[in-house]
């Protein structure tokens, strides 16, 4: 009653196996022992026999019939071993298959565990809505990409008007260094005098005016200087 209340008919059963390979094993053990003395028994006879042969056939006689009796017991003998080998060998791969058999139980367990409730069409119907939204991704990224307005541009008419922007910024330069200005290579004109920066010149009266000024400051300087040396 104990042992049916805590298991230990299940252990029991466990260690049954066990138990039986360790008594074969024994078993065998001392057959093969007791074999080893009946052929050591039928030597000692044979010895004998040969020995007694021309002496005392009589001795001869009783020592080939030890050795017969020997012969037949080591018959039982290995016949014995035979079938202990044939048992132990049938019981250990019994056993060795229900510890497999119990292995795969408890992977089969694993993993109806790990399932749970999945099935083929849950698992195909999980991966069809992974790819919708993997496509509306791709298109939300394609739409925030995409240019805003429709408006097209001419890319030959930004290029001559890069290339018009270059040749003003070099005749700009030329005009500061006092070098004349190159042609527009694209229109080969001069560059639009609108463009260029204004110089600042003085009225040609007020050129005139200064220049009477400076004379009649050299004049009276030329008056002063006879005067003092007594030429005037």
């Amino acid at each position: 009653m104990f042992n049916y209340l805590f298991g230990g008919n299940n252990q029991l059963k466990k260690e049954a196996p066990k138990k039986a390979i360790v008594s074969l094993r024994e078993h065998i053990a001392l057959l093969n022992k007791k074999q080893q003395h009946l052929q050591n028994q039928m030597e000692e006879q044979d010895k004998l026999a040969r020995g007694s042969i021309t002496k005392n056939k009589t001795a001869a006689k009783t020592a080939l019939k030890k050795k017969k009796t020997y012969e037949v017991q080591l018959v039982k003998i290995l016949a014995q071993i035979d079938s202990l080998e044939t048992q132990l060998t049938s019981i250990e791969n019994a056993n060795l298959n229900l510890e497999t058999m119990k292995a795969m139980k408890q992977g089969a367990k694993a993993m109806k565990q790990i399932h749970g409730d999945f099935d083929v069409d849950k698992v195909d119907s999980t991966m069809d809505e992974i790819r919708e939204q993997v496509e509306l991704g791709e298109e939300i990224s394609d739409a925030i990409s995409r240019p805003l307005g429709t408006q097209e541009v001419d890319e030959d008419e930004l290029e001559d008007e890069l290339e018009e922007l270059q040749q003003e910024e070099l005749n700009n330069k030329l005009l500061e260094t006092g070098s004349e200005p190159i042609k527009d290579p694209i229109t080969h004109k001069m560059p639009d005098v609108s463009r260029l920066p204004q110089v600042w010149s003085k009225p040609e009266n007020q050129v005139s005016q200064g220049k009477d000024e400076i004379e009649d400051e050299d004049e009276a300087a030329l008056r002063a200087l006879q005067e003092e040396m007594g030429m005037v």
